[in-house]
């Protein structure tokens, strides 16, 4: 995989180059054999390194939905969904595949039955009219924790929107 450009001589990014400490996402669309792209995320940066390839880079504290998968002629082979937080410098993280240097992993589910589960619940934050990037962390904590029990997982509402834009406020 081609990396981005180097610094110049004085340190400084080229122009095609991100911005220092933005989380980087490897997306790949080869039709029918691998997918991998951004579900919903406010993206800060794109390079497109060629027809089927590009990067997109997240600055610190974004909340992205990250969709990987990869099919044969025979259908799916491999389909897994993660609702990652984006980190800033020193922050902890963890890995993830064609993520750089990792995020914060608030909800992660394969297999479709459960990645289609989630985005339907997308879905219905959507016809809400809220963007899901805005939703409480702790409501894609929940929908992970239920959907791997094998449990319904409560809606997300306005309400819980609400008090968690207020906390949200509140908090250092």
């Amino acid at each position: 995989m081609n990396s981005i450009a180097s610094p110049d001589l004085r340190g400084r990014p080229q122009a095609d180059e991100p911005a220092p400490f933005l989380t980087l996402v490897n997306l790949i669309w080869d039709e029918k054999h691998i997918e991998h792209w951004i579900r919903f995320g406010h993206e800060d940066y794109r390079q497109h390194l060629d027809p089927q390839r590009s990067i997109v880079g997240f600055a610190p504290g974004r909340i992205i939905a990250f969709v990987r998968w990869a099919g044969n002629d025979h259908g799916t082979v491999a389909s897994r969904l993660d609702v990652l937080r984006t980190v800033g410098r020193g922050e902890r993280c963890q890995t993830v595949p064609f993520v750089r240097p990792g995020a914060e992993i608030l909800l992660r589910q394969s297999g479709w039955p459960k990645v289609e589960r989630v985005l339907l619940a997308i879905d219905a934050i959507e016809a809400l009219g809220l963007d899901p990037s805005d939703v409480s962390p702790d409501h894609w904590r929940h929908l992970h924790n239920r959907l791997t029990a094998g449990e319904e997982p409560r809606s997300y509402t306005r309400a819980q929107h609400i008090a968690w834009l207020k906390r949200r406020e509140v908090q250092p």
